[in-house]
């Protein structure tokens, strides 16, 4: 039996999902668990294949990464401004302590309301994290909650977290 396309799933292909797990067969027949940016360059220059073993509710389901591109731009590893809602350019970013986030000044992170005056939306924290730490030197905390609140279509405020040592400005 032949493993299912991941690129017949098009954008729907749970890429970065927890329970995705990711099987590499190199070409000397090895197979390594994981995925990543080594196992894409791998992929890409023909050394070995990766699948992805997407588990169901009663059987678990093989599929062949077969749209190393789109696993790309999932992972990170391309930018894909579609997914991130985020331009690779020089944020225009405004930001305040946020009066109804965390208040305690021993806390190693300050909740922050940003607002981007450069047209992006944040749709991908992790992008935005990378983005901002390239640009002002922010440590976007990754691993909590964040949020947005605005109109549809007008300009979003978004509440995340960033080491207060990291702030400037």
């Amino acid at each position: 039996m032949e493993p299912r396309s991941a690129a017949a799933a098009g954008k729907d292909f749970p890429y970065t999902a927890r329970t995705t797990c990711y099987v590499e067969v190199h070409e000397d027949g090895t197979v390594t668990h994981g995925g990543g940016h080594a196992a894409y360059e791998r992929a890409v220059a023909g050394k070995s294949r990766l699948f992805a073993v997407w588990p169901g509710e009663w059987s678990s389901h093989l599929f062949v990464i077969d749209d190393l591109d789109e696993y790309a731009k999932a992972h990170g590893i391309k930018h894909d401004e579609e997914r991130t809602g985020l331009k690779e350019h020089v944020h225009d970013v405004q930001w305040e302590p946020n009066p109804y986030g965390e208040s305690s000044p021993r806390s190693p992170y300050l909740s922050v309301s940003v607002t981007l005056d450069c047209g992006c939306e944040i749709h991908d924290l992790r992008t935005f994290a990378a983005q901002m730490k390239a640009q002002q030197g922010w440590d976007v905390a990754t691993s909590g909650g964040w949020g947005s609140s605005g109109a549809p279509g007008g300009k979003r405020e978004y509440s995340l977290r960033v080491r207060r040592r990291s702030l400037t400005g």
